[in-house]
């Protein structure tokens, strides 16, 4: 059975959000990971809406040689469950949306695209943080990260966070947090020791219309081009 390329199997769905920088500098040096995580997701409650461009690198024993993959990702908060979408352009055309009500996988590979209920992403943690629905401090238990901050990103803070919640495929996530308080990159390990690194850029935040019902439409539904097999699952 060949293994694919999956961000949802790795329960990923994260996806994310200035003082003058020495007295960032001086205040980051006594703030604990906790405080960090609150200001973090303080941020985040702000955000309305947010795009940006992404790199991911998957590798581990079940993914066989490393991967690479890049493209844009969505998303949009609701009331309810929030809107999201990833475009993958390598190392092939994959799109993966949700507006809200249905969920859609679309790969260009194989020439299909799996449909299921939105409401299943309700247990994806990350998915649930960055649509407003999660809160860091009470999904995750919050430390010190495992890595060291090298010179390059002596202007990060990077924390770790472990699911308080056992039924998750994720054992870890590390988060890197930029001086304004916005991830620019994810380290997520799951139980059977995948790793899967994304880096984000060209962040925008608060960006996008929500009131836009025809930009909405647009951007948070896909049609497969004719002949894709359609799974409803």
């Amino acid at each position: 059975m060949k293994i694919l390329f999956l961000p949802n199997r790795l329960s990923f769905f994260l996806c994310l959000l200035l003082v003058t920088l020495a007295t960032f500098a001086h205040a980051a040096q006594d703030e604990t990971p906790e405080q960090a995580a609150a200001k973090l997701q303080s941020r985040y409650d702000a955000i309305k809406t947010l795009s940006f461009n992404f790199v991911q690198n998957t590798r581990g024993q079940l993914t066989g040689r490393p991967k690479t993959g890049r493209g844009q990702a969505y998303f949009v908060k609701e009331q309810t469950l929030g809107k999201m979408r990833w475009n993958y352009s390598d190392p092939d055309r994959q799109v993966l949306v949700s507006d809200g009500k249905s969920f859609s996988m679309y790969f260009e590979s194989l020439q299909q695209m799996i449909v299921t209920p939105a409401t299943a992403l309700q247990k994806d943690l990350t998915y649930s943080f960055f649509t407003g629905t999660g809160n860091l401090l009470k999904d995750f238990t919050i430390s010190e990260a495992d890595h060291q901050t090298d010179t390059e990103e002596k202007h990060s803070t990077i924390i770790k966070l472990t699911p308080k919640i056992h039924k998750t495929q994720v054992a870890s996530i590390h988060l890197w947090i930029t001086e304004d308080s916005l991830i620019r990159r994810m380290e997520i390990l799951d139980l059977f020791d995948t790793l899967t690194v994304l880096n984000f850029s060209d962040l925008l935040v608060d960006t996008l219309d929500p009131e836009n019902k025809a930009m909405m439409t647009q951007l948070f539904s896909f049609t497969p081009p004719e002949g894709t097999e359609i799974i409803n699952q």
